[in-house]
């Protein structure tokens, strides 16, 4: 009996393979035996309002009036933002704003400079 690859998500040990693909059933993970990468493990790509490619370090500026949850402070639009730091949640950035201090961004309301 050969012996199956572990569960490249989860690393479990018990993989199964059915109609010519590996399934975990601990995770629901299912990937191909030549070895392909899955779709899911490509990087993601971050975009600003125009379209364009944002990296961590960037420097973007806000494009519209954003309101603060719990507080009655403005973001005016304008407003720089440097040292951007990407995340993979709701909002995609992470950022000190002079004035505010530190908050999460999404990506649509800003514009790299």
């Amino acid at each position: 009996m050969s012996a199956l690859p572990p569960c490249p998500q989860c690393n479990s040990a018990f993989t199964y393979e059915d109609a010519g693909v590996y399934i975990c059933p601990e995770c629901a993970h299912e990937w191909s035996p030549q070895g392909a990468a899955p779709a899911e493990a490509a990087e993601k790509v971050y975009r600003d309002s125009a379209g364009n490619v944002l990296r961590d370090g960037d420097t973007v500026t806000v494009i519209k009036d954003l309101k603060l949850k719990g507080s009655a402070g403005v973001v005016k639009m304008g407003t720089k933002v440097k040292n951007i730091r990407l995340v993979d949640s709701d909002h995609d950035i992470d950022c000190k704003v002079d004035g505010f201090g530190a908050m999460s961004l999404k990506s649509e309301f800003v514009k790299k400079v």
